[in-house]
């Protein structure tokens, strides 16, 4: 089997831990060693998964995919690029944009909240396809109030005025014009659309979990975290 390889400025921009222009630098100014030997040539070549790699002495682990989360702002795209508006990847910080990520699944423009990131395809259609119905959950704001017969009716599975059918899903109620929204798919608009066809208005739409993955309390609007283990487990799991 051929070891893949990768220039060393390249091995540490990939990491999401530099610009290509600052691993440069960091290898120039020796700060970077290959399998305990001090290296400045940006481009010499490692063997990704077997050279030990560090900076200033730390282990560096190579990855083969990369997960983020972010708390989504309203007021921008949840796209890879857009030629009018600002997309969720405008807003990443420079070391991470090189690295080729894009949105699992998507959130309306004025919605917020809980959005993964990564360059895994396999990943994201897990996350994405009913097939695994993976539970994502809101907190909407409506105009009117949710009762017990919305409840029973998202229960049942709604079919709404296009003729869209939607698989059963949870409505909670939270307040007098407030509730929680769970649904295991991502038809297009479809949790604004399933509260309509009740008569309910969504004022705002906040996304707070996928699976058992909660957007941090303390995960300022705008920004990322990348994803651990046992994040990325909690993503299949059962709220």
């Amino acid at each position: 089997m051929t070891t893949a390889t990768s220039r060393l400025d390249k091995f540490l921009c990939d990491l999401g831990i530099a610009t290509r222009r600052e691993a440069r630098e960091m290898i120039r100014r020796g700060r970077v060693a290959v399998d305990g030997v001090t290296v400045k040539e940006p481009d010499k070549h490692v063997e990704v998964q077997t050279a030990r790699v560090t900076l200033d002495g730390e282990a560096l682990v190579w990855k083969k995919n990369h997960y983020y989360m972010m708390n989504k702002p309203a007021g921008v795209l949840s796209a890879t690029e857009d030629a009018r508006q600002k997309t969720v990847l405008d807003l990443l910080p420079e070391q991470l944009r090189g690295l080729d990520l894009f949105c699992v699944g998507r959130l309306d423009c004025d919605t917020t909240g809980l959005l993964l990131l990564t360059d895994d395809g396999e990943f994201a259609h897990r996350v994405i396809s009913p097939k695994f119905a993976v539970e994502k959950m809101y907190d909407a704001s409506v105009e009117g109030v949710p009762d017990e017969a919305d409840v029973e009716a998202f229960a049942r599975g709604l079919e709404l005025r296009d003729g869209t059918k939607c698989r059963p899903a949870k409505l909670e109620i939270t307040g007098q014009s407030r509730c929680f929204v769970t649904v295991t798919e991502g038809k297009y608009h479809q949790v604004k659309r399933m509260l309509a066809s009740r008569g309910k208005s969504v004022t705002a739409l906040k996304r707070l979990s996928i699976g058992a993955l909660k957007l941090p309390e303390d995960l300022p609007e705008g920004s990322v975290r990348e994803l651990t283990e046992e994040d990325l487990c909690r993503v299949f799991m059962v709220r």
